[in-house]
Protein backbone atom coordinates (compact mmCIF):
# COMPACT_ATOMS: atom_id res chain seq x y z
CA UNK A 1 0.00 0.00 0.00
CA UNK A 2 1.80 3.27 -1.00
CA UNK A 3 1.41 5.89 1.57
CA UNK A 4 1.68 8.83 -1.14
CA UNK A 5 -1.17 11.35 -0.64
CA UNK A 6 -4.18 10.98 -3.30
CA UNK A 7 -6.13 13.59 -2.07
CA UNK A 8 -6.45 17.25 -0.36
CA UNK A 9 -5.89 18.37 2.60
CA UNK A 10 -3.36 14.66 2.89
CA UNK A 11 0.44 14.99 2.94
CA UNK A 12 0.85 16.63 5.95
CA UNK A 13 4.56 17.13 5.69
CA UNK A 14 4.91 17.68 9.57
CA UNK A 15 6.07 15.61 12.41
CA UNK A 16 3.61 16.17 15.02
CA UNK A 17 6.08 15.84 18.16
CA UNK A 18 2.98 13.98 20.02
CA UNK A 19 5.12 12.60 22.15
CA UNK A 20 6.91 16.16 23.22
CA UNK A 21 4.29 18.64 23.21
CA UNK A 22 2.97 17.24 26.52
CA UNK A 23 6.12 19.23 27.98
CA UNK A 24 5.23 22.93 28.65
CA UNK A 25 8.89 23.30 29.22
CA UNK A 26 9.53 21.43 25.76
CA UNK A 27 6.83 23.78 23.88
CA UNK A 28 8.16 26.86 25.36
CA UNK A 29 11.62 25.94 24.08
CA UNK A 30 10.68 25.82 21.01
CA UNK A 31 8.83 29.01 20.98
CA UNK A 32 11.88 30.80 21.40
CA UNK A 33 13.54 29.06 19.01
CA UNK A 34 15.21 31.36 15.94
CA UNK A 35 14.05 29.21 13.33
CA UNK A 36 10.35 29.25 14.45
CA UNK A 37 7.44 29.83 11.82
CA UNK A 38 3.78 30.36 11.93
CA UNK A 39 1.28 30.06 9.32
CA UNK A 40 -1.55 33.11 9.56
CA UNK A 41 -4.95 32.38 9.81
CA UNK A 42 -8.34 34.90 9.98
CA UNK A 43 -11.42 33.21 10.56
CA UNK A 44 -10.28 29.66 9.25
CA UNK A 45 -9.23 31.65 5.81
CA UNK A 46 -5.29 30.91 5.26
CA UNK A 47 -2.94 33.96 4.72
CA UNK A 48 -1.28 33.51 1.39
CA UNK A 49 1.00 34.98 -0.88
CA UNK A 50 2.68 34.84 -4.16
CA UNK A 51 6.16 33.00 -4.71
CA UNK A 52 8.11 32.19 -7.81
CA UNK A 53 6.26 29.01 -7.90
CA UNK A 54 3.34 30.77 -7.50
CA UNK A 55 0.61 31.11 -4.46
CA UNK A 56 2.01 29.77 -1.37
CA UNK A 57 1.47 29.96 3.18
CA UNK A 58 2.34 33.27 3.99
CA UNK A 59 5.07 32.46 6.78
CA UNK A 60 6.09 34.55 9.58
CA UNK A 61 8.55 34.18 12.28
CA UNK A 62 6.87 33.18 15.32
CA UNK A 63 7.39 35.78 17.56
CA UNK A 64 6.05 38.32 14.76
CA UNK A 65 3.42 36.31 14.77
CA UNK A 66 2.75 35.88 18.41
CA UNK A 67 2.91 39.38 18.39
CA UNK A 68 0.04 40.08 15.88
CA UNK A 69 -1.74 37.91 17.35
CA UNK A 70 -1.48 37.01 21.52
CA UNK A 71 -2.94 34.18 22.69
CA UNK A 72 -4.10 32.41 19.61
CA UNK A 73 -1.57 29.66 18.66
CA UNK A 74 -1.51 26.51 18.66
CA UNK A 75 1.79 24.08 17.63
CA UNK A 76 1.29 22.04 14.57
CA UNK A 77 4.41 20.19 14.29
CA UNK A 78 8.06 20.24 13.21
CA UNK A 79 9.58 20.84 9.85
CA UNK A 80 13.15 19.30 9.81
CA UNK A 81 13.47 19.76 13.12
CA UNK A 82 12.44 23.50 13.29
CA UNK A 83 9.05 24.12 14.93
CA UNK A 84 5.97 25.23 12.98
CA UNK A 85 2.93 27.09 14.40
CA UNK A 86 0.31 28.42 13.17
CA UNK A 87 -1.94 32.10 14.96
CA UNK A 88 -5.70 33.11 14.08
CA UNK A 89 -7.07 36.55 14.04
CA UNK A 90 -10.86 36.19 14.52
CA UNK A 91 -13.13 39.15 14.17
CA UNK A 92 -15.24 40.29 10.91
CA UNK A 93 -12.51 42.79 9.51
CA UNK A 94 -10.12 41.41 7.26
CA UNK A 95 -6.45 42.39 9.39
CA UNK A 96 -4.97 42.86 5.71
CA UNK A 97 -6.49 46.02 6.48
CA UNK A 98 -4.35 46.25 9.75
CA UNK A 99 -1.94 44.39 11.41
CA UNK A 100 -1.58 41.86 8.55
CA UNK A 101 -1.03 44.89 5.95
CA UNK A 102 1.50 43.75 3.42
CA UNK A 103 1.92 40.53 4.29
CA UNK A 104 -0.37 38.41 2.04
CA UNK A 105 -4.16 37.49 1.24
CA UNK A 106 -6.78 35.95 2.76
CA UNK A 107 -8.65 33.40 0.99
CA UNK A 108 -11.38 30.52 1.58
CA UNK A 109 -9.89 27.39 2.66
CA UNK A 110 -11.35 25.36 -0.41
CA UNK A 111 -10.14 28.42 -2.84
CA UNK A 112 -6.80 28.39 -1.07
CA UNK A 113 -6.34 24.56 -1.32
CA UNK A 114 -7.14 24.78 -5.11
CA UNK A 115 -4.44 27.44 -5.41
CA UNK A 116 -1.88 25.48 -2.86
CA UNK A 117 0.89 22.99 -2.87
CA UNK A 118 -0.61 19.60 -1.45
CA UNK A 119 1.92 19.79 2.04
CA UNK A 120 0.37 23.51 2.36
CA UNK A 121 -3.18 22.78 1.89
CA UNK A 122 -2.86 20.03 4.72
CA UNK A 123 -0.96 22.10 7.15
CA UNK A 124 -3.13 24.80 6.56
CA UNK A 125 -6.10 22.49 6.96
CA UNK A 126 -4.91 20.70 10.57
CA UNK A 127 -4.94 24.11 11.54
CA UNK A 128 -8.09 25.55 10.72
CA UNK A 129 -9.34 22.12 12.59
CA UNK A 130 -7.62 23.31 15.70
CA UNK A 131 -9.12 26.26 15.64
CA UNK A 132 -12.60 24.90 14.72
CA UNK A 133 -12.51 22.78 17.64
CA UNK A 134 -11.04 25.23 19.59
CA UNK A 135 -13.69 27.60 19.24
CA UNK A 136 -16.65 24.62 19.98
CA UNK A 137 -14.71 24.03 23.43
CA UNK A 138 -14.40 26.75 25.44
CA UNK A 139 -15.96 25.36 28.11
CA UNK A 140 -16.47 21.51 29.62
CA UNK A 141 -19.06 19.55 28.36
CA UNK A 142 -19.08 17.88 31.74
CA UNK A 143 -19.21 20.63 34.45
CA UNK A 144 -19.17 23.47 31.96
CA UNK A 145 -16.57 25.50 33.30
CA UNK A 146 -13.85 28.13 31.00
CA UNK A 147 -11.65 25.07 29.58
CA UNK A 148 -7.61 25.86 29.07
CA UNK A 149 -5.56 25.26 26.28
CA UNK A 150 -2.64 22.85 26.94
CA UNK A 151 -0.24 20.88 24.61
CA UNK A 152 0.11 23.18 22.23
CA UNK A 153 -3.69 23.57 21.28
CA UNK A 154 -4.23 19.65 21.27
CA UNK A 155 -5.73 19.24 24.54
CA UNK A 156 -8.33 21.26 26.53
CA UNK A 157 -8.18 21.09 30.35
CA UNK A 158 -10.99 21.75 32.67
CA UNK A 159 -9.62 23.71 36.10
CA UNK A 160 -13.18 22.48 37.75
CA UNK A 161 -13.54 19.57 37.50
CA UNK A 162 -10.02 18.00 35.52
CA UNK A 163 -11.49 16.64 32.66
CA UNK A 164 -9.81 16.60 29.70
CA UNK A 165 -11.24 17.04 26.24
CA UNK A 166 -9.28 16.23 22.70
CA UNK A 167 -10.01 16.93 19.07
CA UNK A 168 -12.40 15.41 17.68
CA UNK A 169 -12.65 14.20 13.88
CA UNK A 170 -15.88 13.02 12.63
CA UNK A 171 -15.91 9.79 10.13
CA UNK A 172 -17.49 9.83 7.45
CA UNK A 173 -18.09 7.20 5.13
CA UNK A 174 -17.97 7.76 1.33
CA UNK A 175 -18.48 5.31 -1.76
CA UNK A 176 -19.13 4.92 -5.32
CA UNK A 177 -21.68 2.20 -5.61
CA UNK A 178 -20.96 0.08 -8.49
CA UNK A 179 -23.65 -2.65 -10.37
CA UNK A 180 -22.14 -5.76 -12.17
CA UNK A 181 -24.61 -6.13 -14.95
CA UNK A 182 -25.02 -8.01 -18.07
CA UNK A 183 -23.59 -5.29 -19.92
CA UNK A 184 -20.57 -4.69 -17.86
CA UNK A 185 -20.22 -2.43 -14.42
CA UNK A 186 -21.77 0.85 -13.78
CA UNK A 187 -21.20 3.31 -11.09
CA UNK A 188 -23.66 5.42 -9.50
CA UNK A 189 -23.83 8.89 -8.60
CA UNK A 190 -26.43 10.99 -6.89
CA UNK A 191 -27.47 14.75 -6.49
CA UNK A 192 -28.29 17.01 -3.61
CA UNK A 193 -30.85 19.74 -4.38
CA UNK A 194 -28.46 22.98 -3.30
CA UNK A 195 -25.59 21.68 -5.53
CA UNK A 196 -24.61 23.46 -8.90
CA UNK A 197 -26.79 22.51 -12.01
CA UNK A 198 -25.79 19.06 -13.62
CA UNK A 199 -23.59 18.58 -10.24
CA UNK A 200 -23.34 14.66 -9.07
CA UNK A 201 -21.10 12.58 -6.21
CA UNK A 202 -20.68 10.00 -4.51
CA UNK A 203 -22.90 8.70 -1.60
CA UNK A 204 -22.28 9.88 1.58
CA UNK A 205 -22.93 9.95 5.73
CA UNK A 206 -21.52 9.98 9.01
CA UNK A 207 -20.79 6.83 11.02
CA UNK A 208 -23.01 6.14 14.13
CA UNK A 209 -22.07 4.77 17.58
CA UNK A 210 -21.32 1.23 17.27
CA UNK A 211 -21.37 0.99 13.66
CA UNK A 212 -18.44 -0.54 11.64
CA UNK A 213 -17.03 1.31 8.48
CA UNK A 214 -18.88 -1.66 6.43
CA UNK A 215 -22.17 -1.09 8.03
CA UNK A 216 -22.02 2.87 7.61
CA UNK A 217 -21.24 2.42 3.99
CA UNK A 218 -24.56 -0.22 3.61
CA UNK A 219 -26.94 1.87 5.52
CA UNK A 220 -26.49 4.81 3.93
CA UNK A 221 -26.37 2.99 0.27
CA UNK A 222 -29.93 1.38 1.54
CA UNK A 223 -31.13 4.98 2.73
CA UNK A 224 -29.96 6.92 0.32
CA UNK A 225 -30.77 4.90 -2.41
CA UNK A 226 -32.61 2.03 -1.48
CA UNK A 227 -29.61 -0.70 -2.42
CA UNK A 228 -28.15 -3.97 -0.91
CA UNK A 229 -24.44 -3.62 -0.52
CA UNK A 230 -22.47 -6.96 -1.15
CA UNK A 231 -19.37 -6.14 -0.85
CA UNK A 232 -16.92 -2.92 0.37
CA UNK A 233 -13.52 -2.17 -0.36
CA UNK A 234 -11.41 0.56 1.05
CA UNK A 235 -9.75 3.11 -1.29
CA UNK A 236 -8.43 6.13 0.52
CA UNK A 237 -8.95 8.64 3.05
CA UNK A 238 -9.59 12.65 2.86
CA UNK A 239 -9.08 14.80 6.33
CA UNK A 240 -11.89 17.54 5.68
CA UNK A 241 -11.50 20.66 7.47
CA UNK A 242 -14.94 21.74 7.41
CA UNK A 243 -14.74 21.47 10.15
CA UNK A 244 -12.54 18.30 11.19
CA UNK A 245 -14.34 15.22 9.40
CA UNK A 246 -12.51 12.34 8.04
CA UNK A 247 -13.48 10.96 4.77
CA UNK A 248 -12.98 7.45 4.28
CA UNK A 249 -13.35 6.51 0.99
CA UNK A 250 -14.75 3.34 -0.49
CA UNK A 251 -16.04 1.35 -3.43
CA UNK A 252 -19.34 -0.73 -3.05
CA UNK A 253 -20.83 -3.18 -4.80
CA UNK A 254 -24.62 -3.54 -5.10
CA UNK A 255 -27.28 -6.34 -5.93
CA UNK A 256 -29.26 -4.10 -7.93
CA UNK A 257 -29.03 -1.23 -10.19
CA UNK A 258 -32.83 -0.14 -9.15
CA UNK A 259 -31.74 2.72 -7.51
CA UNK A 260 -34.36 5.14 -6.15
CA UNK A 261 -33.44 8.91 -4.51
CA UNK A 262 -34.89 9.02 -0.98
CA UNK A 263 -35.85 12.78 -1.97
CA UNK A 264 -34.29 14.06 1.39
CA UNK A 265 -30.48 13.25 0.94
CA UNK A 266 -30.83 12.75 -3.17
CA UNK A 267 -32.93 14.25 -5.49
CA UNK A 268 -31.92 12.52 -8.52
CA UNK A 269 -29.51 9.44 -9.39
CA UNK A 270 -27.32 8.55 -12.58
CA UNK A 271 -25.90 5.30 -13.34
CA UNK A 272 -22.31 5.89 -15.81
CA UNK A 273 -20.54 3.19 -17.52
CA UNK A 274 -16.58 3.39 -17.53
CA UNK A 275 -16.37 5.44 -20.47
CA UNK A 276 -19.70 7.78 -19.63
CA UNK A 277 -17.27 8.68 -16.57
CA UNK A 278 -14.58 9.46 -18.95
CA UNK A 279 -16.73 11.90 -20.41
CA UNK A 280 -18.17 13.32 -16.99
CA UNK A 281 -14.51 13.80 -15.58
CA UNK A 282 -13.37 15.56 -19.05
CA UNK A 283 -16.42 17.70 -19.32
CA UNK A 284 -18.51 15.70 -22.21
CA UNK A 285 -21.34 14.56 -20.19
CA UNK A 286 -24.30 16.04 -18.73
CA UNK A 287 -23.61 14.98 -15.53
CA UNK A 288 -21.03 17.81 -13.74
CA UNK A 289 -18.10 15.48 -11.93
CA UNK A 290 -16.90 16.16 -8.12
CA UNK A 291 -14.95 19.09 -7.56
CA UNK A 292 -10.62 18.18 -7.88
CA UNK A 293 -10.40 18.55 -4.29
CA UNK A 294 -13.27 15.90 -3.37
CA UNK A 295 -12.22 12.68 -2.38
CA UNK A 296 -15.34 11.48 -4.81
CA UNK A 297 -13.64 12.98 -7.37
CA UNK A 298 -10.86 10.53 -6.72
CA UNK A 299 -12.86 7.37 -5.99
CA UNK A 300 -14.81 8.22 -9.99
CA UNK A 301 -11.05 8.71 -11.75
CA UNK A 302 -9.87 5.37 -10.25
CA UNK A 303 -12.94 3.47 -11.12
CA UNK A 304 -12.74 5.37 -14.64
CA UNK A 305 -9.40 4.52 -15.23
CA UNK A 306 -9.98 0.76 -14.37
CA UNK A 307 -9.18 -1.82 -17.53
Amino acid sequence: MSLDPLNTFAGNPLDRAGDLRNDPDWLAEQAERAGAQALVLWEGRPLLEDTPDGPGLAWLPFDQARDLVPDREVFLGRWDEEPVFAVEFEGSVDPTSGPARGLGAFHEMRDAAALLPGRDAAMAGAAKSLFDWRRRHGFCAACGTTTRNACGGWKRVCPGCAAEHFPRVDPVVIMLAIHHGPNGPRCLLGRQAAWPAGRMSALAGFLEPGESIEEACAREIKEEAGLEVTAVRYHSSQPWPFPSQLMIGLMADVSSDQAQPDQTELEAVAWLTREEARDCLAGRHPVKPPPPMAIARTLLEAWAAEA
